[in-house]
């Protein structure tokens, strides 16, 4: 298994332009929410305790991310617990509530997605690696803490190896 500096670093790599990138902050945690909110169905009891496909998809999710990286991972933990929670309160209601904000979140969160890599000029990370799927939640956190002047030599790494981020436009040069 990759490390999680490289994990970081192949997905960083698809995702240099902030324009992608602020799509992604708002995308990637509709996504999220909407296959919490769709595996928050149906909820069993076990040992007294409600348990849907939602907590075992995170509980796994959080195992991953733990191996790659300890601080993050639990950050992680924090951030699903709250998305199954929230979840969980909203798949009680109807059916068609419950589906109708499942597949809307999704399907708009993809949209925003895909709009994202039209600026960025490039395919979404998961095209050449499944697990892109779960790196681009924990690249959000990453991009949070950088943003936050957290794990600067993580950041420096990664920009070492793909490069900085940039805004999109071309540099007019001075002729």
């Amino acid at each position: 298994m990759r490390s999680f500096t490289d994990q970081i670093a192949n997905y960083a790599a698809y995702h240099r332009d902030r324009r992608n990138i602020a799509t992604h902050f708002v995308g990637v945690p509709m996504i999220v929410f909407a296959v919490t909110l769709l595996l928050s169905r149906p909820q069993m009891e076990i040992a007294g305790i409600g348990v849907s496909p939602a907590w075992i998809v995170a509980g796994a999710s959080v195992a991953f991310y733990l191996t790659l990286h300890l601080g993050y991972g639990l950050v992680m933990a924090g951030l699903l617990g709250l998305a199954v929670w929230a979840a969980q309160s909203l798949a009680v209601l109807s059916t068609t509530v419950w589906l109708a904000s499942g597949i809307g979140l999704f399907v708009i969160g993809w949209v925003i997605q895909f709009i994202g890599h039209w600026y960025e000029g490039r395919k979404p990370a998961f095209v050449d690696d499944l697990i892109g799927l779960l790196i681009g939640p924990l690249f959000l956190v990453t991009e949070t803490a950088f943003a936050l002047g957290v794990s600067r030599d993580l950041q420096k790494v990664v920009e070492a190896q793909v490069g900085p981020t940039h805004d999109g436009r071309q540099k007019v040069s001075a002729a």
